[in-house]
C-alpha cells in the first residue's frame, strides 16, 4: 500500500501539492505560536500576582505620604489610611473621608483650570485587581464603584491654589459618596524607584 501511496501523491497537480504543505505548515505554526502565547501567559500572570503580593512598605503613615505626594489634606479629614508599594515603578496611596460640601470645595480647589471631576462611565469589573490595590487599605477599588463616584487628577503646576500647588507627582484622584453627607477620597500616585524621600519602616514583602 504504502508505494501504491507514493505514486499517487507524486502524481498530484504541484499547486495541490504546495496547497497541503502549506495547510500543514499552518497548523504546525500556529499550534506553536498558541503554545508559546499559553505559556507567556502563565508566566506574566505569576509575575503579575507576585507584583501584586509584594513589596509594601512598613510603616507608612498618612502624613509621610501627604507630605510625599506635596498635596494639602483638610484638618477636617479623618479615616485616614496610606500604603506605599515597591516596584519597577513605585506606588503611593492615600484616602480620607470629608463631609460632602467640604469634599466639594477641596476637589474644586485640586481641578486643573477649564476642568472637572467625571463620573465613572467605564468601570472596571467586581474582580478589577491593580497592581497596586486599595484593598491594601481595606477599601473598594474606587474603579469599580460606579454610583457616587467622580474621576480626576493633576499634576505638578497644574493648580496654584494652596491644596495642590506644591504636588510633586501627577495624583490620580476618586472621590466616592459613599453615603449621603460622606465623601471618600482616595488618590494613587506613580513614583519613580529612589525620586522618593527616605521610606518609613522597612520593606515588607506581605
Amino acid at each position: 500500500m504504502t508505494p501504491a501511496n507514493s505514486d499517487e501523491r507524486r502524481k498530484l497537480p504541484l499547486a495541490t501539492r504546495l496547497i497541503v504543505i502549506a495547510a500543514t505548515l499552518t497548523v504546525i505554526v500556529g499550534g506553536g505560536v498558541l503554545l508559546a502565547q499559553y505559556l507567556g501567559n502563565s508566566m506574566t500572570s505569576e509575575q503579575v500576582q507576585k507584583e501584586k503580593d509584594c513589596c509594601w512598605t512598613a510603616g507608612v503613615t498618612p502624613a509621610w505620604t501627604i507630605e510625599l505626594l506635596g498635596v494639602s489634606v483638610p484638618r477636617a479629614a479623618s479615616d485616614r489610611r496610606a500604603a506605599y508599594k515597591s516596584g519597577r515603578v513605585d506606588t503611593s496611596l492615600l484616602a480620607f473621608t470629608l463631609p460632602s460640601a467640604a469634599a466639594d470645595g477641596y476637589l474644586e480647589a485640586l481641578n486643573p483650570p477649564g476642568t472637572t471631576l467625571i463620573k465613572n462611565f467605564n468601570p472596571e469589573g467586581k474582580d478589577y485587581k491593580p497592581l497596586a490595590p486599595f484593598a491594601r487599605l481595606g477599601l473598594p477599588e474606587p474603579e469599580t464603584i460606579v454610583t457616587g463616584m467622580r474621576l480626576g487628577g493633576l499634576c505638578q503646576g497644574d493648580v496654584t491654589t494652596p491644596e495642590g500647588r506644591d504636588v510633586h507627582h501627577c495624583v490620580d484622584i476618586y472621590a466616592h459618596e459613599f453615603t449621603p453627607g460622606s465623601t471618600r477620597i482616595y488618590m494613587r500616585a506613580s513614583v519613580e524607584p529612589g525620586a522618593s524621600p527616605p521610606t518609613p519602616g522597612g520593606t515588607s514583602a506581605h
